[in-house]
């Protein structure tokens, strides 16, 4: 268990902490539309090429849909590619969700994820829960790595969250699965924990 003695804000990454992750799958789809070096593109907590360029908010959604056809030569729709990079999630746990509901009545919430524009269309629309509710209705604002230009575990990206949000550090627990990116948050002073694979966050606050 954690002491949240003294924690008024809560940060919480996305994918691996809120929604469970499969490369595995989002690899295979990206092979089947025609990406075969998807395997060695596609990370978990990082991506290469232009998919990285994709999360550092460095392409477009539709310049990326372009040079993944350019690069791959292949006349894939968007709608394919839409369905490939959603392959890195897993089925939302309606559970999960609503309890940020109940933290929401005790700390602010955050979110800082590596991320990009097709998959938080996809959260940020009522689709994204059963509820019928959009991701961002659960928080008091959301940081992503796309709109930012900088990625985790670049000290940057940290930076930016905290001087908009105000927030303090020390006052601030951040939960991430990646441990490069809870290494960075230690070393600015935010109270960490990093769940591993397949861990339902939830039981911190138990």
């Amino acid at each position: 268990m954690i002491n949240l003695n003294g924690i008024k804000n809560i940060v919480f990454d996305f994918g691996g902490v809120l929604v469970d992750i499969s490369r595995e799958q989002a690899v295979r789809r990206f092979q089947e539309i025609g990406v075969k070096n998807a395997d060695n593109i596609l990370g978990i907590y990082k991506q290469e090429g232009i998919f990285l360029a994709l999360e550092e908010g460095k392409l477009s959604r539709e310049d990326f849909y372009k040079e993944l056809r350019k690069l791959t030569g292949e006349n894939m729709t968007d709608e394919e590619i839409d369905y490939a990079w959603l392959g890195f999630m897993l089925p939302v746990q309606q559970e999960r969700i609503d309890f940020l509901t109940k933290l929401k009545k005790k700390y602010r919430l955050f979110l800082l994820s590596n991320t990009n524009p097709i998959i938080m269309s996809w959260a940020n629309s009522p689709g994204f829960t059963s509820a019928g509710k959009p991701l961002e209705d659960y928080f008091d604002k959301l940081y992503f790595s796309y709109q930012l230009g900088v990625i985790k575990p670049e000290k940057l990206i940290f930076e930016k969250m905290i001087q908009d949000s105000g927030i303090n550090p020390s006052e601030t627990l951040f939960i991430d699965d990646g441990k490069a990116n809870v290494d960075m948050g230690a070393s600015l002073g935010f109270k960490t924990y990093q769940p591993v694979e397949g861990e339902d966050y939830r039981f911190i606050f138990m």
